[in-house]
Order: structure tokens, then C-alpha cells, then sequence
């Protein structure tokens, strides 16, 4: 089941390229500009057909995105059928369109989940916007977000992300998720107790001796604060929604938005901390930027080390992380970076702001170009931060 959810969430993920790219691909023949190929990934190019309308379509090697050439892309090209030879609104409509695609997709998205079960994870999203008098939540647990090496779980074979059900002393029964795991421990301190949890599917029991309060408490005075079991739970619930589900599609995405850009902002500032480090030889500048770099964005690598564990928790936190993506490509690409839709667009409004001439096919070619290069090489170094980050 692990392995049909990982191969589905990369499919899904592939999709929101997809439909990103088709918005440019249906907006710009709306428009009577003339689409010459629809890449799937960036060159080099692994496979091409030529599809009826005389367009080609290909399949290239770096996963890094997708592409729609169309014809006489500079914004000074003048041919009949081509970008250039559109009008301003044409080419606002064009490159926005794949933004709206990717915003619709998270919106639809989110109010499914809100009608079906929309994951509430306090540890990804603090107060999460949701319709209190219309929210009822349908179930609750915890998983084994990080287990302590050592610790009373390790030595029982216990493993990150096994779900915790209940533990009981064979008189009291407490059910996990209902009850904090902090507090269900804390009940049966020093005792030896019968820990259920699935994996996998598979339901499994352990007989675990917990730590005493003496031991715990003396531990908080320490560097090492220890848990009676060991375990730091990743704690979620599943909420439904009725007649509120779209205003809580709308809120969440409110709220999702500004985060993402706080998480830009900060991740810009650790990356450009990695570099200074690099370049200045201080290693311990170098290392606190990578782990806020790391904990703000990911590279190929993380979405892919994302979906496989999303995908393990089920579809609903599959559909709820392929939304967020969704949102984030939108939110990426109305950004003023000129190799993405956003940054092609505010040139274009820029020359015509102040009635500047239009960009010549080189003055663009080499903005967007090295707009490209540096945007390949941020991507060139999240995925180096990923790799020790994952492994």
C-alpha cells in the first residue's frame, strides 16, 4: 500500500505541472497565439511527437518543472500568431493562466477535504483556520514522530511513524490520541505496560516498562530531557465540515499563503547564509543556515521524501500535501523572478510603466537566461541540503 501511494502522489505531483502548463497551452490558443511544444520536465529532451495542430509534444529528463514553447515568444516579436504580436492583455492572461489552474486545483482541493476529512496537524499549521460551529472532528491520533534512541520504545521495537492506539496496565485502558500521549504516559509512570500501535496496517503490541517521575523529572534538569515511553509524538485529527467547506478552502488558503511566503523569505535569507558561510569558511554560520534553509523549502528530493510519508498516513494527507504544493507553485510563479511567469510579467509591465521600448530578443534572452541559471542553481543546492537533511 506504502509503494501505491508513493507512485499515485508522484503522479499527482506530475499532474500540477501538467496543469499548470495546460492554462498556458489552452489560454494562449484562446488567444490566437500559436503553441509550437508542451514539454513534460526540462531539457534534454528524452522523447517528442508531433500532435494534431502542428504542436509537439515531449517528454525531457529534469524534473525540475514543465514548458510551453509558443510561437515568437519575446514580447518585441511582431509575426502573426506569435506572443509578441499579442496584446498586453492577451499576454497578462497567458501567463497568468497556469498561476489560476494551480490556485483553482488547491481550492478544490482543500473544500474535498473539508468535506471528507481535512487534516488538522498542529505541528505543520499552528491554529489552522477552520468554521468552529460547523467543524466536527472525526477522528484523532498520534504517531511516533521521533523515537529516542535508548529510550523504553527503542528498546521494544518501537519506529517512527508507528500508529499509537492504547497503552493499559491491564486494569486502565487509555486510548491514544483521545488523551495526549504526554498525559496517557504520565498515568502509568514506572509501571510496565501493554503499548498497541499499528504499522503499516499490521496491529502490533509491546510490553514496555516506562520511565519513573523520579527519573523524568530529574532528567528535565538536564541537557537531555527524557518522556516516560521516549517517544515525541506527531499528533493529527481529521475535521469535516459541511455548508462551511469552501470558506474554510478559502481561509486555509489565506492562511497557507502567508506562511509560504514567510517560509521564502526565510529560506532566501539561509540559503544566502550557506553561501556567505561557504565563502567565508565560518562552518558554524554555515550549519544553522542550512537547517533553517532546510526547514523552510524543499528540492526534488524533499517532495519526494515528503510523499512518501504522506503518503503512508493515508489519502487524505496525500490530497492535503498535493494542495499545498499546488498552492505553492502558484504562489512561486507570481513572484518577480524572471525565468517564471511572474518575473516574464512584471518586465512586461515594467517597459510599459515607463514607456520604456521593448525589451530586444537579447536584452530578454539574457535577463531570463541568468534569471535561469540562478534559479537552476538555488534548486542545485536545496537538493544538496536535502540529501544530508534525508540521508
Amino acid at each position: 500500500m506504502g509503494t501505491f501511494m508513493l507512485i499515485l502522489g508522484i503522479v499527482l505531483f506530475l499532474s500540477l505541472v501538467i496543469i499548470h502548463e495546460l492554462g498556458h497551452f489552452w489560454v494562449a490558443k484562446r488567444n490566437g497565439v500559436k503553441p509550437e511544444e508542451f514539454g513534460v520536465f526540462f531539457p534534454p529532451r528524452l522523447w517528442k511527437k508531433r500532435m494534431k495542430g502542428g504542436w509537439d509534444f515531449s517528454v525531457n529528463l529534469l524534473p525540475l518543472g514543465g514548458f510551453v514553447k509558443l510561437k515568437g515568444e519575446h514580447d518585441s516579436d511582431t509575426a502573426k500568431g506569435s506572443f509578441g504580436a499579442a496584446t498586453d492583455r492577451a499576454k497578462a492572461k497567458i501567463m497568468l493562466a497556469g498561476v489560476a489552474l494551480n490556485l483553482v486545483t488547491a481550492l478544490g482541493l482543500f473544500t474535498v477535504l473539508a468535506w471528507t476529512g481535512m487534516p488538522n496537524i498542529p505541528a505543520l499549521i499552528n491554529n489552522q483556520f477552520t468554521v468552529k460551529s460547523d467543524t466536527k472532528v472525526i477522528h484523532r491520533s498520534a504517531l511516533a514522530g521521533l523515537v529516542e534512541p535508548g529510550s523504553p520504545a527503542a528498546k521494544a521495537g518501537l519506529q517512527r511513524l508507528d500508529d499509537l492506539k492504547t497503552i493499559s496496565n491491564g486494569q486502565k485502558t487509555v486510548t491514544i490520541g483521545d488523551t495526549p500521549l504526554s498525559q496517557a504516559t504520565k498515568q502509568f509512570a514506572g509501571q510496565t505496560v501493554t503499548v498497541r500501535y499499528n504499522r503499516q496496517g499490521d496491529s502490533k503490541a509491546a510490553k514496555i516498562t516506562l520511565l519513573s517521575a523520579a527519573t523524568v523529572e530529574a532528567s528535565r534538569k538536564t541537557s537531555e530531557p527524557k518522556g516516560y515511553l521516549g517517544i515525541v509524538p506527531f499528533e493529527y485529527s481529521l475535521q469535516r465540515s459541511t455548508w462551511s467547506a469552501p470558506i474554510v478552502a478559502v481561509g486555509l488558503t489565506v492562511q497557507m499563503t502567508k506562511m509560504t511566503l514567510a517560509g521564502l523569505w526565510n529560506a532566501v535569507q539561509g540559503l544566502g547564509g550557506i553561501i556567505a558561510g561557504a565563502v567565508t569558511g565560518n562552518t558554524a554560520a554555515r550549519q544553522n543556515a542550512q537547517t533553517e534553509a532546510s526547514s523552510q523549502v524543499s528540492g526534488p528530493v524533499g517532495i519526494f521524501m515528503v510523499l512518501k510519508e504522506m503518503g503512508t498516513l493515508g489519502m487524505p494527507f496525500l490530497l492535503f500535501i498535493i494542495a499545498i504544493i499546488s498552492l505553492t507553485l502558484a504562489i512561486m510563479n507570481v513572484l518577480p523572478i524572471p525565468a517564471l511567469d511572474g518575473g516574464r510579467l512584471y518586465l512586461m509591465l515594467a517597459s510599459r510603466l515607463t514607456k520604456a521600448k521593448r525589451l530586444t530578443p537579447d536584452m530578454e534572452e539574457k535577463i531570463v537566461g541568468a534569471s535561469f541559471l540562478l534559479l537552476l542553481g538555488l534548486i542545485v543546492l536545496i537538493t544538496i541540503v536535502d540529501v544530508r537533511r534525508f540521508f
